[in-house]
């Protein structure tokens, strides 16, 4: 066995995988635990870089700390002769990019389906308050079975930590994805991948990306400032309803859009039910969202069991008053 394709003593790097911007991916081995893994390692100058590594290990701790069948697990993080790398689950399949170039145009349904699924896995992250920041479809892998897998979180946080005039190129992936507030140097939020998310929608489902520029800046731009074309317009077969949904997660204020993936997810759920049971009234997306999804949100984190039990403690409680009446009575008879 060549030392040099091991790391830490303990990864073997076998199969070359992939190539970009900022890392290198191989199928490995875990040898002391005798199990396949992905190992993306990073670019030598990345890992040189002190703040880098530090901020690095945060996010990939923070990383790890997610367990959810909607994203890929980080197992572990190391430093080896320059080079810094990331160990996580080994997920058969490929990724979205390269199923939506071979696809083209994916129906509603088949769409959905992938949709939902990344929306379960970013909606668990945003729970634990955690923001992606680099939602594109390379960073979503479909199985063969055809379950979605989100990966790469945190790292475009700790690329944000090297260099912030390098934002454009690499700091959020690809400029084709990233939100109005991303894109003039703001602080991201779940909404922000809520964002990403109706642009890959948009992909999907007509075909072609809702900006095109020949440069970061230009796309930056058309992100803050132009209003995409209606889906609707480039693929008729799309529903007016997922039309509006589309249009609503596509809008330049975050406070405008579904606040959360959970939030977009339930949208798409309910309007797939409406649909297969051929409903007579269209479904209409929320349009005061901020209020509605608020009072939603808060109903879905009630502690039903909790209330449930309160309330028969209380009927216990009250159910006891005319024994105590009677008790009390018969200690303290009333004059006559």
């Amino acid at each position: 066995m060549n030392e040099k394709l091991l790391l830490n003593k303990r990864y073997q790097l076998d199969d070359f995988l992939e190539k970009g911007g900022m890392a290198m991916v191989y199928r490995g081995r875990d040898l002391m635990l005798e199990r396949d893994v992905a190992i993306k390692v990073l670019r030598q100058d990345y890992s040189k870089d002190p703040a880098f590594r530090e901020r690095f290990r945060q996010e990939a701790k923070a990383a790890a700390n997610l367990s959810h069948s909607n994203i890929v697990t980080v197992h572990d993080f190391g430093f080896d002769e320059d080079r810094l790398f990331i160990v996580m689950e080994y997920v058969p399949g490929t990724d979205l990019n390269s199923l939506i170039k071979k696809t083209g145009k994916y129906s509603v349904d088949d769409g959905i389906a992938l949709i939902v699924q990344a929306c379960k896995g970013l909606g668990y992250a945003h729970r634990a308050g955690l923001v992606h920041c680099d939602i594109k479809p390379h960073n979503f892998l479909v199985t063969p079975d055809g379950r979605v897998k989100v990966t790469d979180f945190g790292i475009a946080r700790a690329l944000a930590s090297i260099n912030p005039t390098e934002e454009s190129d690499i700091v959020w992936g690809s400029p084709q994805f990233f939100s109005p507030e991303q894109a003039s140097g703001g602080a991201p939020s779940p909404s922000s991948d809520v964002y990403s998310l109706g642009v890959i929608m948009y992909r999907m489902f007509t075909g072609q990306l809702p900006f095109l520029g020949e440069s970061a800046g230009e796309l930056a731009k058309q992100h803050q400032k132009e209003k995409p074309q209606a889906p609707i317009e480039l693929n008729p077969a799309i529903p007016p309803a997922l039309n509006e949904i589309m249009l609503k997660v596509l809008s330049k204020e975050p406070s405008a859009r579904y606040r959360t993936a959970d939030q977009l997810g339930r949208v798409l759920l309910t309007f797939t039910r409406d649909a297969e049971a051929g409903d007579s009234e269209p479904f209409t997306p929320p349009q005061n969202g901020a209020k509605k999804e608020a009072q939603e949100e808060t109903l879905s984190e009630i502690d039903w069991p909790a209330v449930g039990l309160g309330l028969m403690a209380a009927l216990a409680v009250g159910g006891l008053l005319p024994f105590w009446m009677w008790v009390y009575l018969v200690f303290n008879p009333p004059l006559r």
